[in-house]
């Protein structure tokens, strides 16, 4: 008898993308004008955020393609902050709920980091030097960097469909 093998082989890993962390104290809006103004990039705000929690969580995006070049720019946040009822543990005449701010991150690994930079692209992205400089130009920004990308571990919140 013939045995069959099927082998699911995850697609995400082929893609080609490049992955910069920015540090920032910034809006999404205004630091999304910046890097327009300095990259010479249209990044517009997505009509919904991404959710990777089962509505839990919202996190917002400015994307743009670019069909010259065939490359696709997403700038997303990493942090979404939430309020939540719990119910206090003492007794209360009036209240017994109290609200708790809960925080959460898109890649947990990189709790540090306010907002990601993804750039895919077709074919090899030569650029990335001349892009990390120009952001750092920028004078809001504190710092940005590459990312491996596999060294991710919760990469599949990258995926943004």
């Amino acid at each position: 008898m013939a045995v069959h093998k099927l082998v699911l082989d995850d697609a995400f890993d082929d893609a080609v993308f490049t992955l910069m962390a920015i540090h920032c104290r910034l809006e999404d809006y205004r630091l999304a004008y910046l890097l327009n103004k300095h990259l010479g990039t249209k990044l517009a705000r997505r009509k919904s955020d991404i959710d990777v929690n089962s509505g839990k969580t919202a996190y917002s995006i400015f994307e743009w393609e670019d069909e010259k070049q065939m490359i696709t720019w997403s700038l997303v946040s990493n942090v979404c902050k939430t309020e939540e009822l719990q119910k206090s543990n003492f007794g209360s005449l009036f209240n017994n709920q109290e609200k708790i701010t809960k925080t959460y991150y898109l890649l947990p690994e990189h709790k540090t980091v306010n907002y990601f930079l993804k750039i895919d692209s077709e074919f090899s992205f030569s650029k990335e030097k001349y892009i990390l400089d120009s952001i750092l130009s920028i004078p809001q920004i504190a710092t940005t960097y590459s990312i491996d990308c596999n060294q991710l571990k919760s990469k599949d919140n990258l995926i943004f469909n």
